[in-house]
């Protein structure tokens, strides 16, 4: 079995493993990039079904890269609607590599994983169905080596 296919099959597997006693996690759905490419137009979408208008949640953002990523960051812009239509913009930066070149996160092999905040102790406003659209704001056409992106919301302590 090629070695890069054993390691994101270990890696899926130990992902899953820990999921499974997540108390906090009120969301978590991560995305493939076709060809460790992400295309500027390819926009990722999350739904999420909120129950829940009461307790503050964390934001995460989730990014799976290669270390042959040729930035030490990742523009995002995230755009949210509200069950009621209404929408916000937002734009993060998740830097994955600190000043000497060295990937942040937690790494098995030449991948790289991180988890970005992205809002703190925030309450949804409303009940029902929220939409996130994350798209790369790297002003590249075609992103290199970045492997996966997705999302994360849990509840704040």
């Amino acid at each position: 079995m090629n070695p890069f296919l054993k390691i994101i099959l270990f890696v899926a597997c130990l992902a899953i493993a820990l999921s499974a006693c997540d108390k906090k996690r009120v969301f978590e759905e991560n995305k493939e990039i076709k060809d460790y490419t992400w295309e500027v137009k390819d926009t990722k979408v999350f739904e999420v079904i909120v129950t829940d208008t009461i307790t503050p949640n964390n934001f995460f953002i989730n990014v799976r890269n290669s270390d042959g990523y040729p930035y030490s960051n990742l523009y995002l812009f995230i755009k949210t609607t509200f069950p009621n239509g209404r929408f916000a913009h937002d734009t993060l930066e998740c830097i994955l590599a600190n000043d000497e070149g060295r990937w942040l996160g937690k790494g098995l092999g030449d991948i790289w994983d991180n988890q970005i905040p992205f809002k703190k102790a925030k309450r949804f406003p409303l009940k029902g169905k929220y939409v996130f659209q994350l798209e790369q704001g790297m002003r590249l056409q075609k992103l290199p080596m970045i492997m996966d992106v997705g999302m994360r919301i849990e509840k704040s302590n």
